[in-house]
């Protein structure tokens, strides 16, 4: 199966969330007027897609009805679902992994999916012939390590730890160590999932960020946020409190199969102008891929 097949199987509950109150919202009117895009508004808002950038779809829509002359229900959809992708689509979506050491530093809050979603980028780095070394940086947590070695086996890259309790930041001065040693290309660390005390979270972040800068002087970097879309509208809102502490490059979204709230997706990206460079809508080792914004719209609408 294709990555579009695992999208549309995957995205299947919001896709049927999103295209019954849009074509409900059709089969009420034989004109395109004022009250089918107050109407079109609230089913945008109803599918978790957030008030400012549901307002802000049905304005770029009417000025394009009106300078297009759109009249037909096809015509609008097509110019809704245009939209909706253009908001998806802007700049650094592609991961930049240019030198030969480069660091993913891997964020979030504990349930999202982070090990999984490391297990997976990991699994796909590897088959695009990279070396990789994952450093299990969130000592807090034994289970997190115990998952992250589960995964690093099946996908074959070493996973380098310390004692529960241990500074973060030196496990992952020793990964750098041992990564530069492996002649590794990438490497992945996983990071406590706190943000209820933001202010612990940031100075180990910087402790974090000043060992990588310190010992990968001019290295490609990527700050990835792992965000849970079952989560919907509430995942706006945890991108913003996670962006006053880090600066985030690209958000990972897991879970998106079996939810109807996908839509919250189009409102993440709009409100914190952040791409979206991975997707997972699935279990296997496989579902997860890089974001491509037309075939979202298009598996959803």
């Amino acid at each position: 199966m294709g990555f579009f097949e695992k999208l549309k199987q995957g995205l299947s509950k919001t896709k049927q969330s999103f295209d019954n109150k849009i074509n409900n919202v059709f089969s009420n009117f034989r004109k395109v007027d004022e009250d089918l895009l107050d109407e079109l508004e609230e089913a945008l808002i109803m599918s978790d897609i957030g008030i400012n950038t549901s307002v802000k779809i049905i304005d770029n829509l009417r000025s394009r009805i009106k300078k297009e002359k759109l009249e037909d229900e096809e015509q609008v959809k097509q110019a809704l679902r245009e939209e909706m992708q253009k908001m998806l689509d802007i700049e650094g979506a592609k991961l930049k992994l240019d030198t030969k050491l480069s660091v993913i530093l891997v964020v979030g809050v504990n349930g999202v999916g982070k090990t999984t979603s490391i297990g997976k980028i990991a699994n796909k780095l590897k088959k695009e012939g990279k070396k990789v070394v994952i450093a299990a940086a969130d000592t807090f947590r034994a289970a997190a390590v115990e998952q992250l070695e589960i995964w690093a086996n099946r996908v074959g890259c070493e996973v380098v730890k310390r004692q529960e309790g241990s500074d973060p930041a030196s496990v992952v001065f020793d990964a750098i160590k041992k990564s530069k040693e492996q002649n590794a290309d990438v490497l992945i660390c996983d990071t406590a999932g706190r943000l209820h005390n933001k202010k612990y979270l940031m100075d180990e972040l910087a402790k974090i960020n000043r060992i990588i800068d310190r010992e990968l002087a001019g290295c490609s970097k990527e700050t990835l946020l792992v965000i849970d879309g079952t989560t919907g509208q509430n995942a706006i809102s945890q991108v913003k409190a996670f962006k006053e502490t880090v600066d985030i490059t690209g958000i990972i979204l897991t879970k998106l199969d079996g939810t109807a709230k996908g839509g919250a997706v189009i409102g993440i990206v709009e409100e914190n102008k952040i791409p979206i460079k991975f997707i997972g809508v699935g279990e296997q080792i496989d579902d997860m891929e890089e974001f491509k914004p037309e075939e979202y719209v298009k598996a959803i609408i």
